[in-house]
């Protein structure tokens, strides 16, 4: 099916409907996988990913599914395919097994859960032939012939090369230690969204199957790093902006989009509204630490890919990444004026804080310069300079306070920050209901975030009690998730209402036919 047949100028029938429908549905789905909010269940609990030295798995007989004598070499690439693509991040719980599955990751649809892909051939992918672990990863379909939800990435991976599938495959059967116990919660979303079918007529209009061929134009290394960004990495998954039916919109690939309560920043070479004004050193840093003082710190997902994919890729592909970015058209936003990393400077509210309020007077938390004096001064200093080393990074010449966009300042108030690189672990603590520290209100984190805006950021950002709730319920809904309740019921009036035009004819043709 091609989007021309779809938008044909034939008159518009009942399967037409039925398309129409599907459409929708799977958009829905899709939007359960660009618009999840993994970040809010983030852990430095993971186990680490395999390591290099493996041994293949436990002399077990060769069959079609488990190749003999596989090359090592096929092997480790294939491991570091596995962690350029960023498997780890999805397929394993927090404190649980490598890649055993059961990683929750929130949707506007509900939940869905993370299979297990260790080679078990009870409750993994052991029984996978290499055919068929290549229409899961490229097409989104499993062996028994259902549909994966895009929140695996095969929009990404579908440009992966026959020889890169082929060394994924030998390291997940050869190299993962089996877990054979099914992961520990499995996908149960309402209807019509557990009917998976409907992603066959989504897939037909926005799957692109077409696998990576190089731009002779281009460089050896910029190539590569497309191929890395765009296939492995699946950047554009979090940093395109998507249409109605959520497919990513065609001229604006990488100028960013929400993520869940988060946003995923414009990385297009744009030097006011994209990344065109760091330097090739910054950028690669960033990758690599998650962090670049006077620039901005990675949060959310992003601290995800950090700590379990980006720290671990050569030298050569992170410049390779840096290269292609650089190459992506720039988008800028009409609503920016310089860069977010340009605004504030240190300045401190803290003198004329100081015996202003009784150390047991009631509600004296009553403003956010109070707010932030308590809660935030500790770690980044009363004048917002940050900590020595950065570790607890400046609030000024920060993307997260400069943006127009104030949700992953928002975020990292709610739902903290975490990333390990090397041995390093950063942490600031979440201040949402599960906070360890104390939990804060929508108003009094809304006045955080105004006072830091005011004082080191975009002070024309204004953040309401209202979108901090929202920010707390998951983020703003894409119009298609809100429109979710309405499913069933226009389902079921659809069908009443079909049902009642087929009778009509039926009643109409036997009055022809009585005569008179």
């Amino acid at each position: 099916m091609t989007r021309a047949s779809l938008l044909s100028s034939r008159p518009f029938s009942q399967r037409d409907g039925a398309v129409l429908l599907n459409t929708l549905l799977s958009a829905l789905l899709f939007t359960a996988g660009v618009a999840s909010v993994h970040a809010q269940e983030q852990s430095l609990e993971k186990p680490p990913a395999p390591p290099a030295a493996v041994t293949p798995a436990a002399a077990a007989p060769a069959t079609s599914a488990t190749p003999a004598n596989p090359v090592k070499a096929d092997i480790e690439s294939g491991r570091y395919l596995a962690i350029a693509a960023d498997c780890m991040a999805c397929h394993t719980a927090p404190a649980g097994k490598p890649y055993a599955g059961g990683y929750a990751i929130e949707s506007p649809l509900g939940t869905i859960y993370a299979t297990n892909i260790t080679p078990s051939k009870t409750a993994g992918i052991g029984n996978y032939s290499e055919a068929q672990f290549a229409r899961a990863l490229r097409e989104g379909v499993r062996a028994d012939g259902s549909h994966l939800y895009p929140a695996m990435p095969y929009t990404s991976y579908a440009m992966l090369t026959d020889s890169d599938v082929h060394k994924l495959y030998s390291y997940f059967m050869n190299a993962v230690t089996p877990v054979n116990e099914p992961a520990s919660s499995q996908t149960k979303l309402p209807f019509p969204f557990n009917v998976r079918m409907s992603m066959t007529v989504w897939n037909a209009i926005f799957l692109d199957t077409k696998r990576f061929v190089p731009d002779a134009s281009k460089s050896q290394q910029i190539n590569r790093g497309k191929y890395l960004a765009d296939g492995l990495a699946h950047c554009s998954t979090c940093h395109t902006p998507r249409n109605f039916l959520m497919g990513e919109k065609g001229g604006s690939a990488l100028a960013g989009a929400p993520l869940g309560p988060w946003h995923a920043p414009n990385i297009t070479s744009d030097k006011v509204s994209g990344v065109g004004g760091w330097s090739d050193a910054e950028l690669m840093q960033y990758l690599k630490t998650g962090h670049v003082e006077g620039k901005g710190q990675a949060g959310g997902a992003m601290a995800e890919a950090v700590t379990n994919s980006f720290q671990h890729l050569r030298d050569d592909d992170i410049a390779a990444i840096v290269a292609y970015l650089r190459t992506v058209p720039p988008v800028r936003d009409a609503t920016q004026s310089k860069p977010a990393y340009s605004y504030g400077k240190a300045v401190s509210d803290e003198s004329a804080l100081r015996g202003t309020r009784g150390p047991n007077e009631h509600n004296s938390l009553n403003s956010g310069a109070v707010l932030f004096s308590g809660y935030c001064a500790s770690c980044h200093a009363a004048s917002g300079a940050g900590s020595n080393g950065q570790d607890y990074p400046s609030l000024f010449n920060n993307t997260a306070t400069g943006s127009h966009n104030p949700a992953n300042l928002v975020s990292a108030i709610l739902y903290g920050v975490e990333r390990k690189v090397g041995d390093k672990e950063i942490l600031m603590p979440r201040f949402d209901a599960h906070s360890y520290v104390n939990p804060l209100t929508d108003q009094q984190i809304a006045m955080i975030a105004n006072y830091v805006l005011k004082q080191y950021g975009n002070p024309e950002v204004q953040v309401s009690e209202a979108y901090v709730a929202q920010a707390r319920k998951g983020g703003e809904q894409p119009i298609l998730a809100k429109l979710q309740p309405y499913i069933a019921p226009a389902i079921g009036i659809a069908i009443v209402l079909l049902l009642l035009i087929i009778f009509a004819v039926i009643s109409v043709r036997r009055r022809r036919r009585i005569p008179f």
